[in-house]
């Protein structure tokens, strides 16, 4: 008979392996990334290309062009876009990221081939309207706006600026009135370097037939690139601060504070990153982490707080974030202070660091429990220029972590005095 006061036995997770994608060289100089599994009829469609932030000439410009790649092509207005997607029960988005511009096609299957003309055209094709374009300017201003009230946008905006620096891309912030100046002209002058398809990373994942495979080779690998694309000055990447920085920015009528805590961090190739993911995570990367437990079941300061790491293709960085009530916001960062130099001085026990090891393991493999999860880590690979074994060593890097191993890591890495501070807030 079952006893239900006894917990089940905790099984270890066995190796994991990414499925391997099929890569193709295509005709035009693109490169082809496919992934199958037929569990679901359905197919993710994603053309990569490098037109993100870091690349634009000034502010706004690969964030306005990617979000007007929808906006109307030759042969088509937006309305035409929207309703042929919405008629095949399809979506189709582009975004632009700190690195990179990413058109997204998920359809079913048997869709794909009528709408490859559409996300050719798209790709191809457009024209920018200025109406659009104007329409879209007010638009992000005014949600610029709405969230700047917020103190949690304002402190993470403040924090990058902070960390980054205000002429490096990734702590650039939002200028409303650069952003109003950027013009067709611009727009289609960046899409025209940017949006080639010669070099692109076209990645194409799910219920894939092989018909399929030669379709989106056929159409997306054989056309020309528009322009020859102008080299770009990239930026100098920054160097950690060498001594603590404190920051406030002052939100009148508040009732919260929002606080963010971090530095640089070392990128996903460093050779022991799989250790340190488990050393933030132990801190505060899950609901039971130190911080959470500190913060906000011991002492009640907050809903939630958090500790990760943002991995980007230039400079990666660690952040602490929470949102307290202002009379609190001394007392929190207090603890946070405490938790890191706890870490730098005890080693964490091993119940609690098996605890860890368990989470983690478990909760990477549900991040693969579908193709297109599976296909987001592989993208990780291709554009962080991992090896191809970084995922497949993680559970078992994970598993052999020492907990003198991390006081050592903790001790390098998590000194409050190396990190920057900022706070959102009330306060006069």
């Amino acid at each position: 008979m079952l006893d239900r006061k006894v917990a089940p036995p905790v099984q270890p997770l066995a190796r994991v392996t990414l499925p391997a994608a099929d890569v193709f060289s295509l005709p035009n100089g693109a490169r082809l990334h496919v992934l199958r599994n037929d569990a679901q009829p359905v197919v993710r469609l994603q053309v990569v290309f490098k037109a993100g932030k870091w690349y634009e000439p000034a502010p706004g410009i690969s964030l306005l062009t990617a979000r007007m790649l929808l906006e109307g092509t030759r042969t088509r207005t937006a309305r035409q876009i929207a309703d042929e997607i919405a008629f095949y029960g399809a979506s189709l988005e582009c975004e632009q990221g700190f690195d990179r511009g990413t058109l997204t096609l998920y359809c079913l299957t048997r869709h794909l081939p009528k709408l490859l003309p559409l996300v050719l055209d798209v790709i191809t094709e457009p024209t920018f309207p200025e109406p659009e374009l104007e329409q879209l300017k007010t638009r992000t201003i005014q949600n610029v706006r709405v969230e700047r009230q917020k103190p949690s946008y304002l402190a993470a905006e403040q924090f990058s600026h902070n960390l980054f620096g205000s002429t490096y891309p990734y702590g650039t912030k939002f200028d409303e009135n650069l952003f109003r100046t950027v013009t067709a002209a611009q727009i289609r002058t960046f899409f025209q370097q940017r949006y080639q398809l010669s070099q692109s990373e076209i990645f194409l994942c799910g219920d894939v037939a092989n018909t399929d495979q030669t379709l989106v080779g056929d159409l997306l690998g054989t056309t020309a690139s528009l322009s020859k694309a102008e080299p770009t000055l990239l930026p100098t990447v920054p160097k950690a601060v060498s001594a603590p920085a404190q920051d406030y920015v002052l939100l009148k009528g508040s009732l919260q504070s929002s606080l963010r805590i971090g530095k640089l961090w070392p990128p996903l190739s460093h050779p022991q990153t799989h250790e340190l993911q488990v050393l933030v995570k132990v801190l505060g990367g899950y609901f039971g982490s130190r911080l959470m437990r500190n913060i906000r079941e011991d002492k009640g300061l907050t809903y939630g707080i958090y500790a990760s790491v943002n991995p980007r293709e230039h400079a990666s960085s660690f952040v602490i974030g929470s949102d307290v009530n202002a009379a609190n916001t001394e007392a929190a960062i207090k603890e946070i202070h405490f938790e890191l130099s706890r870490l730098q001085t005890e080693r964490i026990p091993d119940d609690e660091l098996q605890t860890v090891k368990n989470y983690m393991a478990g909760k990477f493999a549900n991040e693969l429990s579908t193709v297109f999860e599976q296909c987001d880590k592989y993208m990780n690979l291709i554009f962080h220029s991992l090896p191809t074994t970084y995922y497949t060593e993680f559970v078992e890097r994970i598993q052999a972590v020492k907990a003198n191993n991390l006081l050592a890591l903790a001790q390098e890495y998590l000194s409050a005095n190396s990190m920057i501070e900022v706070v959102t807030g009330p306060k006069e």
